[in-house]
């Protein structure tokens, strides 16, 4: 099936945060409540056609949202072996064409990648390490890594009586999120009904990413206006890549 149109009517939700005052959340909840899920090694076919099978979007390396994020990782990357990581080596970070540092691309995907065969399990090594060790993925991974697809970006809002507000908008990281790069992607999973096959919604299996982005208050409340959703009997702006409700138009890619 194509993916859908990048435009198509959502629903949205608008509330302040339990925690913080002077900050207000902008939720998608059209992704939020959609059926989608990470198919990787389940017919993901990877962001450039031309690029080693397997790797689903772990093409370009990861970069660091900051030290911290950096400084996270690396202390994972040292309980990694040569038996649970394919191209275990010290030298994993490389800095782009902008001098911002990331995790080296070797043949053709990031460093972490484990290509399919590899004894030591197939996928993202911190991933697999997360795994092994009882922790969440989004522990030992880089934060761009574990936040995909949801995107959370932020706007100070001026207001007619001259105070501002800080939106975080929490939404689908879709073509538009990758830059004018995002268009020439050969798949991409966010508007694809191939991977909107979950039984959970976005909210449910993902609520620890969720958390993490926005405080638990806020996903308190925000878990409180998705289950509404969930439970009407009409459901104004479904996710059109969702099989069960119908395709939309297509997308040529």
């Amino acid at each position: 099936m194509p993916e859908v149109s990048l435009d198509f009517p959502r629903m949205w939700v608008e509330f302040d945060d339990p925690a913080d005052k002077d900050q207000s959340f902008r939720c998608d909840l059209t992704w939020l409540t959609s059926s989608w899920t990470c198919i990787f090694g389940n017919g993901c076919q990877g962001i450039y056609a031309d690029q080693p099978a397997g790797v689903g979007c772990c093409t370009l390396g990861a970069h660091f949202a900051d030290k911290d994020d950096e400084k996270r990782v690396r202390g994972f990357v040292k309980q990694l072996t040569p038996e649970t990581w394919q191209h275990h080596s010290k030298k994993w970070t490389e800095k782009d064409d902008d001098g911002e540092l990331k995790t080296r691309v070797v043949d053709g995907a990031c460093i972490f990648a484990n290509r399919p065969g590899f004894p030591g399990g197939e996928g993202c090594a911190l991933h697999g390490l997360a795994l092994r060790e009882g922790l969440h993925p989004l522990e030992t991974k880089p934060d761009v890594c574990w936040q995909l697809p949801i995107r959370r970006t932020y706007d100070n809002v001026d207001r007619p009586d001259e105070t501002t507000k800080l939106v975080v908008t929490i939404a689908e990281y879709d073509r538009r999120g990758w830059g004018p790069g995002g268009h020439d992607l050969d798949w991409y999973c966010t508007a694809n009904t191939e991977a909107h096959v979950a039984r959970e919604p976005v909210y449910v299996s993902l609520r620890a990413e969720l958390v993490e982005l926005m405080g638990q208050k806020a996903y308190d409340e925000l878990e409180r206006h998705c289950a509404e959703r969930m439970a009407a009997r009409r459901r104004p702006a479904p996710h059109p890549a969702d099989p069960k409700r119908g395709a939309g138009k297509p997308r040529r890619v």
